[in-house]
């Protein structure tokens, strides 16, 4: 039986729901202190960094019809590639506690009940949109991205129409260090994209919709979060609801939204499981995973998370530039080989100097530099070795 293949349309429906979340409009709060303008250069700058990592990546896994963690196995052998899929699965799971924690945060806010019962409704939710499957979400995300664009626009009017610019306290951060905090969330997805563009029936259209609608949606929902600490004086996107009176309605922009986007950090949990057994069936990976996170969300205190978006850009940045100068520049496949020592070297010469970039304030940010970095070195070593 032939598999069925995710549309265009479809692959930017997912995508859409990927940007829309919480934990997208609280980062975008931390723009604040730099005044609306420059915030909004910093947003774009760094999206457009970050979505055309997302674009590349994506398009690898769409061309040779792979999940993202296979693809890491063309750059770093097939044993190599597995220290990324922990790495993937570990850093997935602390997503899908942190969106569930955001989530039930939030609509506690505007019903007061207690936090656990929000975090096993929300778990619940994504269980289910796990159980109807990444192929038979179609509909179901049609009318549910419908409903979240609709209420979303109207979260912009109620935000953008108080028309007054309040005093914005705490402390700023550099333009440089924005840029890098805006390039990080597209970054964070950089693990994930051919999990769904390997699905897709047209690979480069729909890499290039996902990562567009991602890029575009990502910027709306930073620019909501930095428009209510600037316009509102309020960082707390439960309160601006509840001032709004945007009761059912903030529960549903809360809840949809967070299971969109904490559904896909599951299900590709799952399908990295994949990549280290045969035997382990990405599905119900996926819903541990979501129990997991779950109770992770219900024992755990995940405020700041800026840390870990700064933590897997170190990580993930120099592997995708690898795999770039891989599969574009060098056209190379070091699949047949268990370690490729040189790549893994690389990636860790990549990984030290990530770190050290984040003490210096860059105007593009650290990220850009890195990745061009570890590209040249790489395709320098690859050339040195073939010669």
């Amino acid at each position: 039986m032939e598999e069925k293949r995710t549309s265009v349309f479809e692959n930017g429906l997912i995508w859409f729901g990927a940007a829309v979340s919480i934990a997208e409009i609280l980062t975008g709060t931390y723009f604040a202190p730099l005044g609306f303008a420059k915030g909004l250069l910093a947003i774009l700058m760094g999206h457009i960094i970050g979505c055309t990592m997302l674009f590349l990546a994506g398009l690898i896994g769409g061309k040779v019809r792979k999940s993202a963690m296979e693809t890491a196995k063309m750059s770093f052998g097939s044993k190599g590639a597995l220290f990324f899929s922990v790495l993937n699965i570990i850093q997935l799971v602390g997503w899908t506690a942190i969106m569930i924690y955001d989530g039930a945060l939030a609509v506690n806010g505007i019903f007061d009940t207690e936090n656990w019962i929000w975090c096993i409704v929300i778990g619940a939710f994504i269980i289910l949109w796990i159980m109807i499957g990444i192929q038979n979400l179609g509909k179901i995300n049609t009318v549910a991205m419908t409903a979240l664009f609709i209420l979303t626009i109207l979260l912009s009017f109620v935000i953008f129409g108080k028309g007054t610019v309040q005093n914005i306290g705490g402390e700023g951060m550099t333009f440089g260090a924005a840029v890098e905090l805006s390039v990080a969330m597209p970054l964070s997805w950089l693990p994930l994209i051919s999990d769904y563009t390997r699905e897709a029936a047209k690979p480069v259209r729909a890499t290039a919709v996902s990562a567009v609608t991602y890029g575009i949606v990502s910027c709306w929902m930073y620019v909501i979060g930095m428009g209510a600490a600037i316009f509102t004086g309020e960082s707390d996107i439960a309160r601006i609801m509840v001032k709004a009176g945007l009761g059912i309605a903030g529960l549903l922009i809360i809840v949809f939204s967070t299971v969109t986007t904490t559904f896909l950090d599951a299900y590709s949990a799952g399908v990295s499981s994949e990549s280290l057994s045969s035997k382990l069936r990405g599905k119900w990976v996926a819903v541990a995973v979501t129990v997991i996170g779950a109770a992770g969300a219900i024992s755990l205190p995940l405020t700041d998370i800026t840390d870990f978006l700064y933590f897997i850009g170190s990580v993930f940045a120099p592997m995708i530039a690898i795999q770039i100068a891989d599969f574009f520049i060098l056209k190379q496949n070091k699949e047949a080989e268990p370690f490729h020592i040189q790549n893994l070297i690389i990636w860790l010469i990549g990984f030290g100097l990530y770190r050290l970039l984040m003490r210096v304030d860059i105007v593009v940010g650290n990220t850009l530099p890195d990745m061009l970095i570890t590209i040249i070195i790489c395709v320098a070593a690859g050339k040195l070795r073939d010669k």
